[in-house]
């Protein structure tokens, strides 16, 4: 760049010289060339160049405006230019000076500049020792391009002078004043600009040289500056100059406000900074400990007693010894003091001693819930061993130590039932049983792998994951850890839950778990971890091996009614605010609750039932009535028990008897209709399992004129489907045996339907009810209505044994049946059945498919 570079500042962007030129800066109405600019005047005066010549040489300029009545040096240094200054010197020293449309292009032609500009005088020029020409040039006047009359070796054009159009008014004064005045602010706000450029404004009384000299001096693009030229009117230049000047000066105060701010805090961080050193010197002066050093030193006693292995108490003084040389105001301060505060608060030696006595601990799970007896044995059968280790380590010598699988001391058990049969609160009653606490967590509806593991530390608010925050709430580090509702923990882009409770969850690798957040590892072993789910095929395969499974079946109907009897109801009694001595419920009633009013295999729906009694029979007790007396205002005058107490009564008790169920909870939800649906031939009753336990489901066929046809509905799945294919095949190649007509498919459609067609259905179970169903019809013979079936059917006529004996077997008791079919190969899984079941049902065992149709259908 030239010399002239370092010159007052541009005006906006780069400051121009002709499209062959280096950049120079405009210093309008600056006072080193303020000389010039009275000498160039008085030339013009002089020598009489007011007139401006009808053809003038054209100099384009590159990201620069020259206005009238201004003046500004420009450096030229290409050969094409040099020619052109060279020859108006020789002559009148009269240019033209007009902007280039494209600051970027090199050689601009007359297409490529704009056709406004300014006659211009040449008043002095000097050469530079590297060849450029430096010239000072006086903006003379306006003038517009008719026509270009040469382009080679400089651009030449015919020109006429635009003068400017001024009015002297009111609003003209009113608009210097504010401009001189948005001026005098843009210079204070600006430190380059002189002040002297306020006071030469001031003395200006000409608008159009106010409205130029201004103009030469503001940061404004090309096009807006041009535009300025281009305004015939001043009013309308000083108008658009206001608009300028003022989108500039908010610029301006804006920076000025954020650079003030900014100072500002700086100046209060110093000042926080200086302070606190004076603060240490004066504390050391007195022989005081300032707050880090004494948070240091409590923070390094708490290492010192938290019983850490040697891994994380290295690293925890490592941390410390980061944190003894930072300033408290530094931003990673806070986050190493954070880290050590997780790692001291968790109980790296902290335990709750176990109740090893066996007798005590069957006695609280009893109390707490009834049956249950595989899982309540499991417990015991941990007690025991745990109690014979404490025992005989004491006694014998100790074993050598098997290097390659570590003595496990915790446990990890998987709940898998259905719904309200006590999966939760069994893990409550057990670390009451084993006086362990409790702490739960759910993970249904899971999907970060960083809510296992925890998030590492390079991020803002980085947090250890549930695992470690639960041991720290609960202070042990042998809790009885609940993971509820496994069957549902889900998977996304952030991860996959599932694969990072494996080693949670793993005895062989817990001794070690390493959270992302705290990175060093945390003893897993000695917790009781206990998971819950309602299906075990949602589990992956991976994580369901390394837990050992305990299924907890639905409960038959005496076992629902004990669970009321010694549970249920004493609880609702006490969470509704009545006495024992209030309310009474029969066996009867009980029963009506569980057969009319829920269909279930746990008791959550009963027990909501029975509590919505107690609060009708609360809500008379509150309001003073005799419960048994009428309150409706139809017959006689309620007597007030509050009046009978007064005279030494006895309180009424309310006796909810089986005839005062439905005045309680309405009409009958569920109805058993298998007599009725079963009457009529092509109907049979099958047995199927849910996540929710057993159930009953009828499959209804019937038959009409057609052709081979054979329809599905009920939303019925691929492999139901597949069964009703075989179920259908078969009994066509058995026509003639069974005692059909061979060529009944000949002539006739098929409808097979499974009611409660809104909710999805699937497996190959109810294959031998779909041929008992397809044989009644054929053959009209009715269904037995108090039989039910399950069993998978093969084409040669084979009964395969199917899943879930236990809740098809309670299922079809609790609905009434009588009898069951089925497969021989499932005679095993009768042993998990309650033997009153037993007892009470009638049990057929079939390998074949005849055998079904010998037992289902009735002798008509």
């Amino acid at each position: 760049m030239p010399s002239s570079e370092k010159q007052n500042p541009p005006k906006s962007g780069e400051q121009g010289s002709d499209s062959l030129t280096d950049v120079a800066p405009k210093t309008a109405l600056v006072p080193s060339v303020q000389e010039d600019k009275e000498l160039a005047s008085k030339r013009v005066a002089d020598e009489g160049l007011a007139d401006i010549p009808s053809e003038l040489a054209i100099l384009p300029l590159r990201s620069v405006v020259v206005y009238p009545l201004t003046a500004l040096p420009l450096t030229v240094g290409r050969p094409r230019s040099i020619r052109l200054v060279d020859d108006a010197v020789l002559g009148k020293r009269m240019i033209g000076l007009v902007a280039a449309k494209d600051p970027e292009k090199e050689n601009p032609g007359p297409d490529d500049v704009y056709r406004v500009g300014t006659a211009a005088l040449v008043h002095r020029l000097r050469k530079a020792p590297d060849g450029t020409i430096i010239l000072l040039v006086q903006g003379l006047e306006r003038i517009k391009i008719r026509e270009f009359t040469q382009s080679e070796p400089y651009l030449k054009a015919e020109v006429e002078v635009a003068p400017d159009l001024v009015e002297e008014t009111v609003e003209m004064e009113a608009l210097m004043r504010n401009i001189v005045e948005l001026f005098r602010r843009l210079v204070s706000l600006v430190p380059h600009i002189p002040d002297e450029l306020i006071m030469l404004a001031l003395n200006v009384d000409d608008p159009r040289q106010l409205a130029y000299a201004i103009a030469t001096y503001m940061r404004m693009d090309l096009d807006d500056a041009q535009d300025i030229l281009e305004t015939d009117e001043v009013k309308e230049k000083l108008h658009k100059l206001t608009i300028t000047l003022n989108r500039e000066l908010e610029v301006l105060e804006l920076g000025k406000k954020i650079q003030t701010e900014a100072q500002t805090e700086m100046t209060k961080v110093q000042r926080e900074y200086f302070l606190r050193e004076q603060l240490k010197a004066i504390k050391k002066e007195l022989g005081e400990e300032d707050e880090q050093t004494m948070e240091v030193e409590e923070l390094r006693q708490k290492i010192e007693v938290a019983g850490m292995p040697e891994e994380a108490e290295k690293e925890a003084k490592r941390e410390l010894d980061r944190l003894s040389k930072l300033p408290t105001a530094a931003a990673e301060y806070s986050v190493i003091r954070t880290y050590l505060d997780w790692l001291v608060n968790l109980p790296w030696s902290k335990s709750t001693e176990d109740n090893l006595d066996i007798a005590r601990a069957r006695q609280v799970l009893d109390e707490d819930h009834y049956d249950l007896d595989d899982i309540k044995e499991r417990i015991l059968e941990y007690l025991a061993v745990r109690r014979l280790r404490l025992e005989r380590k004491t006694e014998e010598e100790e074993e050598p130590a098997d290097y390659i699988r570590r003595e496990r001391e915790g446990v990890i058990l998987c709940f898998i039932g259905p719904p309200g049969t006590g999966k939760t609160s069994l893990g409550r009653s057990i670390a009451r049983a084993l006086g362990r606490k409790f702490v739960r967590q759910s993970l249904g509806g899971m999907r970060d792998e960083a809510e296992i593991r925890g998030h590492r530390r390079t991020y803002i608010g980085a947090l250890p994951g549930r695992i470690i925050q639960a041991l720290r709430r609960v202070e042990s580090k042998n809790p009885v850890f609940m993971l509820d509702e496994i069957d549902k923990v889900g998977q996304d882009w952030r991860g996959d839950p599932s694969s990072a409770l494996l080693e949670v969850l793993d005895a062989e690798q817990n001794r070690d778990f390493r959270d992302h957040y705290l990175d060093v590892p945390f003893d897993l072993s000695q917790v009781m971890f206990i998971t819950t789910g309602n299906v075990l095929y949602t589990i992956p395969p991976a994580l369901r091996d390394r837990m050992e499974i305990l299924r907890l079946s639905g409960y038959t109907e005496e076992e629902k009614i004990k669970i009321a009897q010694q549970y249920l109801i004493p609880r609702q009694i006490r969470e509704n605010s009545l006495r024992p001595e209030e309310i009474e419920f029969s066996e009867g009633a009980i029963r009506k609750v569980i057969r009319d009013y829920t269909r279930e295999a746990g008791v959550r729906n009963m027990e909501r039932e029975l509590g919505s009694i107690c609060r009708k029979v609360a809500t008379k007790v509150a309001e003073g009535l005799r419960p048994e007396a009428p309150h409706d205002g139809s017959t006689g005058s309620p007597q007030r028990l509050d009046e009978e107490l007064a005279e030494g009564q006895e309180g009424i008790k309310t006796l909810i008897s089986e005839e005062k169920v439905a005045e309680f909870l309405g009409k009958p939800k569920y109805f058993f209709e298998a007599a009725e649906r079963t009457e009529i031939p092509g109907v049979a009753t099958g047995l199927s399992w849910t996540a929710t336990g057993g159930d009953i489901l009828f499959i209804e066929a019937t038959k009409m004129p057609g052709s081979k046809g054979f329809t599905l509905t009920g939303q019925l799945g691929d492999v139901m489907k597949e069964s009703a294919q075989a179920a259908l095949s078969y009994v066509r190649s058995k026509a003639e045996e069974l005692g059909i007509n061979g060529d009944f498919f000949e002539e006739t459609d098929i409808h097979l339907h499974v009611p409660a067609g809104s909710i999805p259905k699937d497996g190959p179970s109810a294959g031998v009810t779909m041929a008992t169903a397809l044989v009644s019809l054929l053959l009209e013979k009715p269904v037995r209505s108090d039989v039910g079936m399950t069993g998978e059917i093969t084409l040669r006529g084979q009964v395969l044994p199917v899943g879930g004996i236990k809740e098809k077997v309670l299922a079809a008791h609790r609905v009434g049946l009588k009898t069951v079919i089925l497969p021989q190969r499932n005679e095993p899984d009768l042993d998990d059945v309650p033997e009153e079941v037993k007892e009470e049902m009638k049990f057929i065992l079939a390998d074949q498919v005849d055998q079904v149709f010998a037992a289902a259908l009735a002798d008509q």
